[in-house]
């Protein structure tokens, strides 16, 4: 995800699209140890698109 559209999301959606990436993150590790999966560079693209938007959320925190 852009860092454009990253800041037209609410502070709830950021939450909610964290934990949902989060989990999906967990569950693409697990198959990957369990048998190699076709793409092993997206667990690296969703680990990134988490710290982006732990990022810019904690920019919005630090501004109120």
């Amino acid at each position: 995800m852009k860092k454009e559209d990253l800041s037209k999301l609410s502070v709830e959606d950021l939450v909610s699209k964290i934990a949902n990436d989060a989990e999906m993150l967990n569950k693409t590790k697990l198959a990957h140890s369990i048998s190699a999966i076709e793409n092993p560079i997206q667990l690296r693209k969703v680990r990134r698109g988490i710290a982006r938007m732990k990022t810019e959320l904690s920019k919005r925190e630090t501004r109120n």
